[in-house]
């Protein structure tokens, strides 16, 4: 029996307020309005940023109860009144950076930043101000416009992206940010070059996409920094030449790295969302032209930067999504991954049902998994 233009009924993880597990619930999901689309949640990522919101200190308060979630791919159920590029059917990666293709940001080559219902989502509602998830007779906040962590979800058009119809939801749903995002930093935000030395601080999801853009751009040296050894076999997987633990000497880690380069390395990527780290990472530096990229995710924390370290030549710059334009880009990244060209299922460490989502937010929290990938079916 179709669903089109119904209310669903299905399960999803709720949030009821900050620093409490999340609940598994029966929610409604309402049909998509105008311009949006309403999605089948095949699987999902447990991402970094979605532990942050619930129990981190660094992030800008959202509004709860919200589902979170932003990191997945699925199967278009229905679609909403002036919605011409996708049919029920059509496999799909949401975007929790929209791509509405028209305004100047879109146009520019220089960004990847379009604001499209970009106030809205950041607050948990669309386009008319509210959210198509319900619980209880309660509105249900949607995390960044996205919320996967339940089985279906209505995001914007503008937010959404095509992929081949044979590509495998379990797999795919990691380029919806993490890896996108790490890879993306290498690639497009540091371009680094050919036989360069380059650092990668953090040694997660993100960082290890660092580490295989370093490598597809032909580096020379790849070092690998993180305080949990236990990553650093994975992290040689995707291309790491060396790794280090800063714990395991008693200068600092920018000062090992100084030695370890004969004067710094020529890119930096800091993947990890600390301020402490991301001025490690400028200082890893080679002065003259040295190149920092910042892809770790926080909010409200501010960065403590020797001025000295930018006028001797060094680049400190940031990155949202890897720079990828996100509609025409995340299903040439799907392409890639399955000509065998990109690696993706080397980062999923664990596969866990939606009513165990809990036990992926630990293991994410405790440094066991890479990414825990959620079965919502």
């Amino acid at each position: 029996m179709s669903t089109t233009g119904q209310v669903i009924k299905c399960k999803a993880a709720v949030a009821w307020e900050p620093g409490k597990p999340l609940s598994i619930e029966d929610i409604e999901v309402f049909p998509p309005k105008a311009h949006e689309v309403r999605i089948k949640i095949g699987a999902t990522g447990v991402c970094h940023t979605d532990w942050e919101y619930l129990y981190g200190t660094g992030m800008r308060s959202r509004p709860f109860p919200l589902v979170l979630g932003h990191e997945a791919a699925g199967t278009v159920e229905s679609v909403g009144s002036q919605v011409t590029k996708f049919s029920p059917g059509d496999k799909v990666i949401p975007l929790f950076l929209p791509q509405c293709e028209e305004c100047e940001r879109c146009r520019s080559p220089k960004t990847n930043h379009c604001r499209k219902n970009w106030a809205n989502t950041q607050v948990g509602v669309l386009a008319d101000g509210t959210s198509r998830i319900s619980c209880q007779g309660q509105q249900i906040y949607q995390f960044l416009g996205v919320s996967s962590f339940s089985q279906y979800t209505v995001v914007p058009d503008t937010s959404l992206a095509k992929i081949q119809s044979d590509a495998p939801l379990d797999k795919v749903c990691l380029l919806g940010c993490g890896v996108s995002t790490g890879y993306g930093a290498a690639l497009n935000a540091a371009k680094v070059e050919k036989d360069s030395s380059c650092a990668v601080f953090g040694l997660g999801a993100v960082g290890l996409a660092a580490v295989m853009g370093c490598q597809a751009a032909g580096a020379r040296s790849i070092i690998g920094v993180d305080i949990n050894p236990d990553k650093f076999h994975k992290a040689k997987v995707f291309g790491a030449t060396v790794c280090v633990n800063p714990n395991d000497h008693t200068k600092p880690i920018q000062e090992v790295l100084m030695h370890m380069t004969e004067g710094g390395v020529d890119y930096a990527l800091e993947c990890v969302g600390s301020t402490t780290v991301m001025s490690a990472a400028l200082e890893s530096t080679r002065d003259a032209w040295g190149v920092c990229v910042v892809a770790g995710w926080t909010e409200t924390e501010s960065m403590n930067v020797r001025v000295e370290k930018i006028l001797m030549g060094r680049t400190l710059k940031g990155t949202y999504f890897g720079g990828w334009k996100s509609v025409q880009d995340v299903p040439k990244l799907v392409d890639k991954y399955m000509n065998n060209k990109m690696k993706l299922d080397e980062f999923i460490t664990h596969n866990l049902p939606l009513d165990q989502i809990n036990v992926a937010f630990d293991l994410l929290s405790s440094g066991e998994s890479i990414r825990t990938v959620i079965s919502l079916w």
